[in-house]
């Protein structure tokens, strides 16, 4: 830690106990700013975030819970790991916070050089993340799922990653891959409804020569060559029930043999699989081995579809049109306003992956500057409604409205007058547009 220049953000009301954390972590290099209510931390918090290392908040606060802190904060680009302090060790509440994307939770009373340590393990793992520097998405949904990997990549246990098809699975397994301590070791990626029944067991754990017709020399399988790195199992749904066995016993043994060979050989890397379907309902007459499931889904994570998550959808835009238009040697500055209230309205039943297919054939058959609805959509364009891919500015006024209002009340918890004041406008106007444009849903007015 004394090597260690952190940058904090302490939130306590206790003078005693803020005034001590405060000493010592100073004495430690660290660099303190501590607030004493959780009103006067989010005004503080909202221009500095990005600028702290590490969060640590009390439970109980004068003003309101510091889970309450949390949820509002995590509207912001960048929140910093945070670490809840609280006498009140209620596991299910830590359990809470945990899966909400907190770091670490300690309880009072604590030892300071035990403390000291969580602080600077949470320091150490979490990558600092500024603002805009974002892998997986923008959306809150997508940042929460960037901090769970970053916690599962600290250890080598199976990771069950589900999601519909085109979410970004992979991508998220490649992430996964890249924060672990094995990020320089062979990441094997191979797609089990992609490859017939009969070939896949060669291909997972490989085989000798002559081990069936055909079969003219040793071939290494994926698992083999994973090394010491991750083994990304993708739709392993749809693996046959015979295959799943040798999974399991790939997992449990931590050895495997080749197809028609008799030396056991060790299986040295990370197992991480992913899944369009609901593994635990029967389907086609054929469930998924129980057992089987829960040893891979030991720390599940799953991608929301993009339609859930429109926050994403412009981002993606902007990340596909730069990347195709390198790819191709294209000019395209950008998307007409009217193209990304389109794409907002889509309900993407591809995800990401129709995203980045509308975005490559739009650059590659531009024909202006700017991207229009119709190059994004022409199957909806060349229908025979020429105006279709239009829509009344009224209407796109409505909706940018809402959009904005749907996420100034979830990055304050719901809090009416909380939400006016970052968009800018009265209570009673704020209201006003909820009324109208149908934001309905029960919400706190204090």
């Amino acid at each position: 830690m004394q090597h260690e220049a952190l940058n904090i953000g302490l939130i306590e009301d206790d003078p005693v106990m803020g005034g001590s954390i405060v000493q010592r972590l100073e004495l430690e290099g660290c660099s303190v700013r501590w607030w004493q209510t959780g009103d006067e931390a989010l005004r503080a918090t909202g221009k500095t975030l990005g600028g702290l290392d590490l969060i640590l908040c009390d439970m109980r606060l004068p003003d309101m819970d510091g889970e309450d802190v949390y949820r509002r904060l995590t509207g912001n680009k960048a929140v910093p790991p945070f670490i809840f302090i609280t006498g009140y060790g209620e596991i299910d509440q830590a359990v809470r916070l945990m899966r909400m994307g907190a770091a670490d939770y300690v309880t009072k009373p604590f030892r300071f050089e035990d403390f000291l340590s969580r602080i600077r393990d949470t320091a150490r793992s979490h990558p600092h993340v500024e603002h805009g520097d974002h892998v997986l998405g923008v959306s809150p949904e997508m940042r929460q799922l960037e901090t769970v990997l970053q916690r599962y990549a600290r250890t080598d246990l199976p990771v069950l990653i589900t999601g519909e098809t085109g979410a970004g699975k992979e991508i998220a397994a490649r992430y996964l891959h890249g924060l672990s301590k094995s990020s320089g070791e062979p990441f094997m990626a191979m797609n089990c409804a992609a490859i017939p029944a009969d070939l896949l067991e060669s291909e997972i754990f490989g085989h000798e020569k002559g081990a069936f017709t055909g079969a003219a020399k040793r071939h290494l399988g994926y698992a083999e060559r994973a090394g010491a790195g991750t083994l990304f199992l993708d739709e392993i749904g749809d693996m046959p029930q015979a295959l799943q066995v040798k999974i399991l016993r790939l997992i449990e043994d931590r050895s495997f043999h080749r197809t028609g060979g008799e030396e056991s050989i060790p299986f040295e890397g990370r197992i991480v699989t992913a899944t369009h379907r609901d593994l635990q309902t029967k389907a086609d007459g054929q469930a998924f081995r129980e057992d089987l499931y829960f040893r891979i889904a030991v720390l599940p994570a799953h991608i929301p579809p993009l339609r859930n998550r429109t926050d994403d959808i412009p981002w993606l835009m902007e990340l596909f049109l730069a990347e195709a238009c390198n790819r191709q040697d294209k000019d395209v500055r950008g998307f007409s306003t009217l193209a990304v209230e389109a794409a907002l309205s889509h309900p993407w039943p591809g995800n990401a992956r129709e995203l980045r297919n509308r975005v490559e054939r739009a650059v590659a058959l531009a024909g202006a500057e700017w991207l229009m609805p119709g190059d994004l959509f022409p199957d909806i364009s060349n229908a025979g409604d020429v105006g279709g891919s239009f829509l009344p500015l009224s209407d796109i006024r409505d909706a940018a409205e809402r959009r904005q209002i749907d996420r100034a009340l979830a990055q304050t918890a719901g809090h009416i007058q909380d939400a006016a004041r970052l968009l800018g406008i009265s209570r009673t106007t704020l209201w006003e547009k909820m009324t109208r444009l149908g934001v309905n849903v029960e919400r706190s007015d204090s």
